[in-house]
């Protein structure tokens, strides 16, 4: 008898379980890590993003620990950083920060680092970090005053969502659309897969998620 598969996600972002949910995957439950997500000092961001995703995920795994649930599940975690050179883009929460991010992205280039962690019902860790190098057009002050207005930047790194209207500031991607979004898909399913997680059952059995 198969014994069934689970999979907790450290996150609470409907993107990411959006994603998931694209490649056929259901998240059996979800166990978001309320961490201090501060910059150490002269981090990198790509440091930035494995720090905070192995954290989220060890958390998640304490979380089961203390509850004397069962640990014998998958337990995903991400944490996206969006940088201008070593400069760390605020998660905007305020249209302060959301301005400010948005003038320094006008007209140039950044990158998008997520960094996905997984530790398995073994409780090995592996961890992945992808990075993805976007460029703005040069925003006229309409399209910033507008932008603000949506509310659409809200808790987003860098201040944008790139799925949605912020879609039309971009001029080139370099590298995984899906990681700007917050889930690198084919290398967050590529970690899952390794390590004996069944991502193909709901496909072959045609499941919809």
């Amino acid at each position: 008898m198969t014994v069934p598969q689970k999979l907790v996600l450290a996150s609470a972002s409907p993107r990411r379980i959006e994603l998931l949910q694209q490649a056929g995957i259901e998240p059996d439950r979800l166990l978001p890590a309320e961490l201090d997500e501060t910059p150490l000092r002269a981090e990198h961001p790509r440091s930035l993003a494995k720090r905070l995703s192995r954290s989220k995920a060890e958390t998640a795994l304490e979380m089961l620990q203390k509850e004397g649930a069962p640990t014998d599940a998958f337990i995903l975690a991400a944490d996206t950083v969006v940088s201008v050179g070593r400069r760390i883009l605020p998660k905007a929460e305020v249209s302060d920060e959301a301005a400010y991010c948005l003038r320094l992205l006008s007209g140039r280039s950044h990158r998008v680092y997520t960094g996905v962690c997984m530790i398995n019902p073994a409780g090995k860790v592996r961890q992945r970090l992808v990075e993805t190098r976007v460029r703005f057009k040069r925003l006229s002050s309409e399209e910033l005053e507008a932008y603000l207005a949506s509310g659409e930047w809200r808790g987003k790194a860098g201040g944008y969502a790139v799925q949605g209207l912020a879609g039309s500031f971009v001029v080139k991607i370099v590298g995984s659309y899906t990681n700007i979004v917050g889930l690198p898909l084919q290398e967050t399913i590529g970690l899952l897969a390794a390590d004996g997680y069944k991502v193909l059952a709901n496909w072959r059995a045609g499941a919809k998620v």
